[in-house]
């Protein structure tokens, strides 16, 4: 059994067990998160969301990920070279549960 979820704006396609990296969320080590905005589940597809379905989640890691370079490069002006980058938070959770 799989589900398709959407968290954070991004759609995630899960079954019991899968460990997922999503946007930060405010949760704390070990919290039980519940995910309601379920878009698939197997072969029934909802309009948007599947209602009495949902995805629970049991938060494992708080972090950042590696860092990311930006390289901004102007042609035929060498003063304009600019690098940046940033590190983007996460959460890591485990699926224990699909109801539906």
């Amino acid at each position: 059994m799989y589900a398709v979820i959407k968290v954070g704006g991004k759609q995630y396609r899960v079954s019991e067990g899968d460990e997922i990296f999503v946007e930060k969320l405010n949760a704390n080590v070990n919290d039980v998160v519940t995910f309601g905005e379920v878009l698939m589940l197997d072969s029934k597809v909802g309009s948007p969301y599947l209602s009495n379905v949902t995805v629970e989640g049991t938060v494992l890691k708080n972090g950042k990920a590696k860092k990311i370079r930006i390289f901004k490069y102007k042609n035929k002006s060498r003063s304009n070279r600019k690098t940046q980058g940033h590190r983007q938070p996460y959460t890591k959770i485990r699926i224990t549960k699909i109801n539906g």
